[in-house]
């Protein structure tokens, strides 16, 4: 991961992009679909609780939780931005596999939430999550801007 100056980690909230989504979505490995309503109806129906949509304060404790994890690991924050339905951060990890630290944040923000907002809730995200590997300042400038301001 020398080349990788940092990672561009988007996750999203449980239910809230199900394979089928009219916007089109991502299977895991196997890139972008496109709709398909039926495959929708289908995973909504098999979902074990309610979509999530975070409120202003959850989403506080996300970003809260993601500085402080950071700042343990010693990673470098560039970004972060929880937004109702997904949550982007962009961060240098070096010794570090891209999976673990979305992996770790992911983890990390399950607790506070359930500590503070909900100790049944199961499922706070999705399965997963998009990991693209930032390899020059220019594409870390544009990922820093989009987490920021394109939201």
């Amino acid at each position: 991961m020398n080349d990788v100056v940092g990672l561009f980690i988007t996750w999203t909230c449980y239910g809230s992009r199900l394979p089928g989504d009219e916007r089109g979505w991502i299977q895991w490995h196997k890139g972008w679909h496109p709709s398909n309503l039926p495959l929708k109806q289908y995973s909504r129906s098999i979902m074990t609780e309610d979509a999530v949509v975070l409120t202003q304060p959850q989403r506080q404790l996300v970003e809260v939780t993601i500085v402080d994890h950071c700042a343990i690991r010693k990673w470098h924050l560039w970004e972060k931005n929880p937004r109702s339905t997904h949550v982007h951060v962009v961060v240098t990890a070096r010794e570090y596999a891209p999976e673990i630290v979305r992996d770790q944040l992911k983890a990390w923000c399950t607790r506070r939430l359930k500590e503070q907002f909900d100790r049944t809730k199961k499922n706070w995200w999705a399965e997963g999550g998009c990991i693209r590997k930032i390899e020059s300042e220019e594409d870390l400038e544009a990922a820093i801007l989009y987490t920021r301001d394109a939201q």
